[in-house]
This record gives C-alpha cells, structure tokens and sequence, in this order.
C-alpha cells in the first residue's frame, strides 16, 4: 500500500524523513539516516529488555497475548494438545508442515536411535558432586556434546545442522534422567527404543528391578500434553539467546547450553517451583484472603499469575488445568490443587488483578502436576528443556537460513566519563577496602 510509511519531523533540525512501516514495524536502520549534524551518529532506538523491539522475521510461532491465542505453524495449541504425540508436533515445529503415517514413523525411528549416549559422558556426568543440580548437569553435558560431535561446527551445511537436530532431541531425555538419577545414587538406564518418547523418560527415571517399566498410561499422555505446551513459546528469553549465540555460528551443542542457562532463572523456567513455594506459605484455603491483601499492599508477589506477552487468560493454563484432574484421579488429589483453584477464583473476581490483567500463566498448575506424578521440585525446570530443545533448534534453524542473518550486536547508550587523564598508581587516593 502507498500510505504504508511513517513520516517523522525532527524539531532538532526541522528536516522530514520518511520510513517505510513493514508489517507494523520500522527498520531501526532506518532511522540511523536522523542526525542533528553531519557527524551524529544517527538516531538509534532505546528499549531495554526489548519490551517492543521485533529482533528476527519467524513463521514458526503466533502469539497474541491479548486474545489469549497460540499457534505453532498456524495450528491452534488447543488442536495439537488433544490430537498430536510429542514427537509428531516437533516435527511440525521443525518442518513446518505435520507429517504423514510413513513420516512421523520414520521421524520417531530416528530420534529414539539417537537416545543413546557415548559411556565417557556418563564418567562425565560422575564427576558431578551427588548434590549438584540437575539444571547445572544438564547444560554441562550438552555442551560437552560438541566434543563427542566435532562434525557439528559445520553449521553452514543444512545435512549436519539436521543431524544434530535429531541426536539433541533424542539425547535430551536420557541426559535429563541420567541427572536425576546421579542425584539419588542410583544406577544409570539405558534408553529402550521400544517405547515412544515420553515413556521411554519415565522408563529411564523410575525403573528399578522390574523387568520392564510399565508407564501409568494417563500419566505418560499427561506428559506428553506438557511437553506440547512447552515445545515453543515465540522470542522468549531462552530463545533470544539461543537466536544471539547461534548467530556467532557457535555449534548447536554450545548453543543449546547458552538457553538452558537463560531457562534456569527463576524468572524464567524456574517459575513453576515459586508457585509451590507460594502455595506452601499460604497453606490453607481460609488464608487465601489475607495472602491476597498482602500482594495488594507490594509485601509478596502473586506466582504464576501475569505474563509478559499474555494479557489474557494463558490458554495452556487451561490445558493444564484440565489435565490436572486427569493425572489426580491416578495419583490422588494434591491438596495444593484445591488451594490454587480458590486462589484463582479470588484474583480473577478481584478488581485490583482484574485491572492490572493478572490472569494463571502455564507456571500455576504445571509445578501441581508435576509433583503429584513423582517429579522433585529440582526436577521442574529440567522437564521445561526437554520439550523446549526442540523449539530452540527450531529458531536456530530458521534464523540459520535467514537472509537477514548477522552476529547479534546490540547498541548501548554510553553513561560513563567522556575522557579521563591517567593517574599513575602512587598518586591514586587512598579508598576504603570492599569485602572480606
């Protein structure tokens, strides 16, 4: 359309410029053309936490957080919750179109030959402390992969960067249950290719003696559907720096740990264990006002209520609560349940979480579920990387075929001293000493 450009007035100068807008955007390049004189740099853009900066073009995921909606590849997440195993929405992520029978079978027979890990990663894994945190175990032996896997810095050729592809995604699960088991003491299990990808991970976490693990069946498609709702979530921030590291052409090993160290953050993947933390403060559901009235006041936060895209109910908080009470009529009721459905009930008829559009995000019930199925509260944030690998490798693979692709570099806004004279160090002041 020829109305599709912005004209910007600078009162510095008085001059005009004229932007083109490209799907609800402008080029921040373009506005490096505004200068107050010759030698000004130019006119760059501000936005700290990149609250509305778009940093890449991407037709994997489609969220809009006002009307609650999420979509991979254009297919409602509500669809492919109720439809789709795991593997078979990773292969839509990936390839951008849902496989057929032949397809997916070939696509699971390749990844579950990938389950298997090299015997010195397991020495690795030994070295590990028995207290050490699954997360900070997990994103050592991922990168360590790139050693077992030089081939993988061929990043410019589309063959490799597909076979690393399926060897992460097949290798995460056992990397994730070998951690936990490090942590307890007990003896590593092989893969078993003879079960499909979510009950093979049980298989590897809880089997013992027996001859063959059998998987509660509700609870194994109890975690396949939670592995769906967290395949992919748009430029979040464990995205963002998988995008910013992929983009030096580091391998997908050293790249995928760069993510798994964004996802650790509490303030990121580690949000589902802060909901259970909350909810163990309140306790029960007659203390649910007063907990209610201290968030009002600024004395504690509301966990698992909020989002920074979502400004709408999080629609795989309904997923989730809905698969809730499929996994309690297995494993018996969590009491916490009980205490965040009233919780819930409470904020959304409340005008002071009405207004400010504090609705469940998927953290709520997810860390219920979790525990009512066995997993330790350690384990939380591991079960978010398993399914998340897979829509990281899915940007990586995009932004690796991108055009557009350059090293990430971000501006900054110098604040410090414009130039400073050399003091030699027997004239410098004396200061007093920080720390011990």
């Amino acid at each position: 359309m020829d109305n599709e450009t912005l004209t910007i007035t600078d009162n510095r100068t008085q001059k005009t410029y004229t932007v083109p807008i490209y799907r609800g955007t402008v080029r921040a390049m373009d506005l490096r053309q505004i200068k107050a004189s010759p030698d000004d740099f130019g006119l760059m853009t501000y936005d700290p936490a990149f609250m509305n900066t778009a940093s890449c073009q991407s037709a994997i995921t489609f969220l809009d957080g006002e009307k609650g909606i999420l979509r991979y590849r254009g297919y409602p997440i509500e669809q492919l919750a109720e439809h789709c195993s795991f593997l078979e929405v990773a292969y839509l992520l990936l390839n951008g179109e849902l496989p057929t029978k032949d397809e997916l079978d070939h696509w699971n027979g390749r990844i579950m030959r990938h389950t298997m890990i090299h015997e010195n990663l397991k020495k690795f894994m030994d070295g590990f402390h028995h207290d050490a945190h699954p997360m900070g175990i997990l994103l050592s032996t991922v990168a360590a992969l790139s050693t077992f896997y030089p081939d993988s810095r061929n990043v410019s050729d589309p063959k490799v960067r597909e076979k690393q592809i399926v060897r992460l995604i097949g290798k995460m699960p056992t990397l994730a249950a070998y951690a936990y088991r490090h942590r307890l003491g007990r003896p590593y299990i092989y893969p078993d290719p003879e079960l499909c990808y979510t009950k093979n991970y049980m298989n590897m976490l809880w089997k013992r003696t027996e001859p063959k693990y059998v998987a509660n069946p509700v609870l194994a498609r109890a975690l396949e559907v939670l592995f769906i709702l967290h395949a992919d979530h748009e430029q979040n921030c464990s995205t963002s720096a998988m995008r910013a590291v992929g983009s030096s052409n580091a391998d997908p090993y050293a790249t995928t740990a760069a993510a798994i160290s964004a996802l650790w953050g509490p303030l990121h993947g580690g949000a589902n264990e802060e909901v259970l933390r909350m909810l163990d403060e309140i306790g029960t559901k007659d203390r649910i006002p007063a907990f209610v009235e201290k968030v009002k006041r600024g004395e504690c936060k509301l966990m698992g209520f909020g989002h920074r895209v979502y400004k709408n109910y999080d629609p795989r908080a309904r997923i989730i609560k809905q698969v809730a009470e499929e996994v309690f009529e297995v494993t018996g009721r969590n009491p916490r349940i009980d205490t965040a459905l009233e919780l819930e009930k409470i904020a959304l008829n409340d005008e002071y979480f009405i207004k400010r559009k504090l609705y469940p995000n998927v953290d709520f019930y997810s860390g219920i579920i979790y525990q009512a199925m066995g997993f330790t509260p350690d384990q939380f944030t591991v079960l978010f990387g398993i399914p998340r690998t897979v829509g990281w490798l899915a940007q990586w693979q995009e932004m690796m075929s991108d055009t557009d692709k350059k090293i990430a570099r971000p501006r900054q806004i110098y604040t410090g001293e414009e130039v400073r004279d050399f003091v030699p160090l027997t004239l410098r002041g004396q200061r007093e000493l920080v720390g011990a």
